[in-house]
């Protein structure tokens, strides 16, 4: 009986051996699919494409339309300014924003003569729920006609608004800082 036991132990030992040895490891990195960048030629054809549809439609009526004329130029006083990252002089005029907009927390400002929409984005909460401070806590502090130095960058165009939107990236008021984006740690 004990010759019995041990035979069929051992039979099961080489047959789980057998087993596991005939399983394929996959070692191999798993291949992701990495976008690759778009050429030039798919660029275009894609904006054209998009073009045709309505909204690019609307969207270049606006570009050509009086209005958009206006936000264009806007935006073409500060972009060197914005791509440079550098300080510019502002004054806020509102403490909200246009109704209906759903650009997050923001305010307007007037900077070389133009109104902006100096938008912030969404409250994100603290990292602790025990954190009730918020990001924009000092930016509730402005007032209107308070002068600014804004940095951004980054301005952007929307036929919903009639003022060029630029992220908010760095606020100062009095030589005191008062808001400067985090870089965000997911990275996107």
């Amino acid at each position: 009986m004990k010759k019995f036991i041990y035979g069929l132990i051992l039979t099961l030992i080489i047959i789980s051996g057998l087993v596991f040895a005939n399983r394929k490891i996959n070692i191999e990195p798993s291949k992701k699919l990495t976008p690759q960048p778009l050429s030039a030629a798919e660029i275009k054809a894609a904006r054209e494409e998009w073009e045709a549809t309505p909204a690019g439609k609307m969207y270049k009526e606006w570009v050509a339309s009086p209005a958009g004329k206006k936000v264009d130029a806007s935006s073409a006083k500060i972009r060197k300014s914005v791509s440079e990252f550098n300080k510019m002089e502002g004054v806020v005029t509102s403490l909200s924003l246009p109704p209906g907009s759903r650009l997050g927390f923001g305010v307007m400002v007037k900077i070389n003569g133009d109104d902006y929409i100096l938008a912030f984005g969404n409250e994100r909460p603290g990292k602790n729920i025990m954190n009730f401070k918020n990001e924009f806590e000092q930016l509730r502090s402005l007032k209107v006609n308070d002068k600014i130095i804004i940095k951004s960058h980054n301005i952007s165009k929307a036929p919903k608004y009639s003022f060029p939107i630029v992220a908010g990236d760095y606020v100062e008021r009095d030589n005191k800082i008062i808001y400067k984006r985090t870089p965000r740690i997911d990275g996107c």
